[in-house]
């Protein structure tokens, strides 16, 4: 569970920079989202997901979540 609760407050505190920082760039990246079949969206959502667990697992193995007081449950 913390594992959880650590990534998705990393990803919000992400994407709050973005949004606060480059809200210009946001509506260009979504401009272009629009071009993109589907599907292609799809794979693009699956890539990031599988990006994003690889990393937790890295840092896992790196020992970086359990001297944050994380331990998988």
């Amino acid at each position: 569970m913390g594992w959880i609760l650590l990534s998705l407050g990393l990803l919000l505190v992400a994407e709050g920079l973005v949004w606060a920082l480059a809200p210009r760039l946001i509506e260009e990246l979504l401009a272009a989202l629009r071009l993109l079949s589907l599907e292609q969206r799809r794979l693009a959502g699956l890539a990031a997901m599988a990006l994003g667990l690889a990393l937790l697992w890295l840092a896992h193995g790196m020992g970086v979540l359990p001297a944050a007081g994380i331990t998988p449950s």
